[in-house]
C-alpha cells in the first residue's frame, strides 16, 4: 500500500463530486499500517478523511463502517452527547475499498492512561451509556446484526469449544470460561446498541478547564449491533484507575435496568480475546501465533486470583485482577495524539476469509442500507465477533517479565496480520 497523501486526496473528488481538494496530509495517530489513510483539506474550509482497505479484511471493515455511519441518522445523533463523523461517500482506488468521512478535532488517551474520578473516566461512561440508550430501531432498520441475551451467550460457548479444541488452553482457563457460560445469572442482561467493542482510542476529548478532559466525538463505528452491552466496556481491563469511575458514570447516566453482572462479562470478555487470538493462528495454521497466544494464555492462567468469574461478582471485584495494568493495544510513542480520525487501530474481527469485494462503486448515502447489509460485505459468524485487544498482569512484580512478554506478542500478532 504506501499511498501518498496526495494520491488519497485525489481521490476524494470520486466519492464527493465537484469537491475542490486545495491541501493534503498524513494522519497523526499512529497505528499498524491497516489502511493508507490521509486527510484532504477542501477550498470551502472542511476536512475530509480517506481511508483505503486493500485486502477482504480492511474492506469488510469500511463497509460496515459505511453501513453503521449511514444508520445514524439526524434523529439518532441528536440524541447523543458527542459527534459522530459524517459519512461524505465511497468510491475505489486501485483495487481498494476508500470511504470518505469528516474529520473531527479531539485527541485522544491511551486507556492506561485514563485517570480515574472526575474527567475523562466520568464522560467516557456518560458517552457509552448514551450509545447503549439509541432505540433498537437504529441497528434493526438497517438490517445491522441483532443478537440476544442466549445468542451471545452461545457464541461465547462455541468460542470457547473452539478455542479448547487446540489443545493450547490451560485446563483451568477452559474449566473457568465453561463455569461461566454456564452461569445464568450471567446472561441475564437486555441487549442494547453497542459500538461492539469500545476502544480507549474511540473517544476524542476536548479539554474543560472546570470539568477536565471531556468526550467531544466517538470514532469506530464499524461494530454497530445489537448486543451485549459488556462488549463495549470490556476494555476497562486495560485502564485499572478509570473503569471504577467509568462503570460508575455509566451506571448514572443509563436508563437500563440494573445489571449485577456488566462488569463480569466485560471481565470474560476480554479474557476471551486470547482466545480469539489462538482461534485466529489456528484458521491460518500460524503455529507462531498460536504459541504466543498460548503462552499468555499460560500467563494468564497463572496470574488469576480467584477461580472463576461468580467469586469476582461475589467479592464486586470486577475487572482489577489478571488483566489490569496493560494496555489493549500496542504501546504508541504517547499517551495523548492529537489527531482527528484515528483509523489505524487493529481490530481482530472476521477471523476468517470473506467474499470479494464487487468491482463497481458503492452508491451514494440515500441506497437502502439493507442492501448493503444483506451482502456477503460485511461479518456474519462466530469468527467476526469484535471484542477489545487486551494484555494481563497479576500487578505484581512476578508479573513484569509476562507483561513486557504479552505487550511485545502483541506487536507480533498485529504486524502479522497485515502481511
Amino acid at each position: 500500500m504506501a499511498r501518498s497523501p496526495f494520491t488519497l486526496a485525489a481521490a476524494v473528488t470520486a466519492a464527493l463530486p465537484g469537491a475542490e481538494v486545495v491541501g493534503a496530509r498524513t494522519l497523526t495517530a499512529g497505528g499498524d499500517g491497516r489502511y493508507d489513510s490521509a486527510v484532504a483539506t477542501l477550498a470551502d474550509g472542511r476536512e475530509l478523511t480517506i481511508r483505503v482497505g486493500d485486502d477482504d479484511e480492511t474492506a469488510r471493515e469500511l463497509a460496515s463502517e459505511s453501513l453503521a455511519l449511514r444508520a445514524l441518522t439526524a434523529g439518532a445523533r441528536a440524541m447523543l452527547p458527542f459527534r459522530v463523523p459524517e459519512y461524505i461517500g465511497e468510491t475505489r482506488l486501485g483495487d481498494g475499498r476508500a470511504l470518505v468521512t469528516e474529520l473531527l478535532p479531539g485527541f485522544q488517551i491511551e486507556a492506561s492512561h485514563v485517570p480515574g474520578g472526575r474527567g475523562a473516566a466520568e464522560s467516557m461512561g456518560a458517552s457509552i451509556a448514551a450509545v447503549h440508550a439509541l432505540p433498537a430501531s437504529v441497528v434493526r432498520n438497517a438490517g445491522l446484526t441483532a443478537r440476544g441475551a442466549e445468542e451471545v451467550r452461545e457464541e461465547v460457548r462455541q468460542l470457547v469449544d473452539r478455542a479448547a479444541a487446540t489443545g493450547r488452553v490451560p485446563a483451568r482457563l477452559t474449566v473457568r470460561w465453561r463455569e461461566a457460560v454456564e452461569d445464568d445469572d450471567l446472561w441475564r442482561f437486555e441487549s442494547a446498541v453497542t459500538l461492539g467493542g469500545v476502544q480507549s482510542t474511540s473517544f476524542l476529548f476536548d479539554d474543560d478547564p472546570d470539568q477536565g478532559p471531556e468526550v467531544v466525538g466517538v470514532l469506530h463505528w464499524h461494530g454497530l449491533s445489537l448486543g451485549d452491552p459488556a462488549v463495549d466496556l470490556a476494555w476497562l481491563s486495560s485502564a485499572p484507575d478509570a473503569a471504577g469511575a467509568v462503570h460508575a458514570s455509566y451506571a448514572q447516566a443509563s436508563d437500563r435496568a440494573p445489571d449485577a453482572a456488566l462488569a463480569v462479562r466485560g471481565r470474560l470478555l476480554a479474557e476471551l480475546d486470547f482466545a480469539r487470538w489462538l482461534v485466529h493462528g489456528d484458521s491460518l495454521h500460524r503455529t507462531d501465533i498460536m504459541d504466543d497466544a498460548a503462552a499468555l494464555l499460560e500467563s494468564l492462567a497463572e496470574g488469576l486470583r480467584e477461580n472463576d468469574l461468580s467469586v469476582i461478582q461475589a467479592r464486586g471485584e470486577g475487572v482489577d485482577s489478571a488483566l489490569d495494568a496493560l494496555d489493549r493495544v500496542p504501546a504508541t510513542a504517547a499517551a495523548r495524539v492529537n489527531t482527528s480520525m484515528q483509523t489505524d487501530a487493529y481490530n481482530p474481527a472476521d477471523l476468517l476469509p470473506g467474499e470479494d469485494l464487487p468491482d463497481e462503486n458503492i452508491g451514494d448515502a440515500t441506497e437502502d442500507l439493507r442492501e448493503i447489509a444483506e451482502s456477503d460485505l460485511l461479518p456474519r459468524d462466530i469468527d467476526s465477533v469484535d471484542g477489545p485487544k487486551s494484555d494481563f498482569g497479576d500487578g505484581t512484580d512476578s508479573a513484569d517479565e509476562a507483561q513486557r512478554a504479552a505487550r511485545a506478542a502483541l506487536q507480533r500478532w498485529t504486524s502479522s496480520s497485515s502481511e
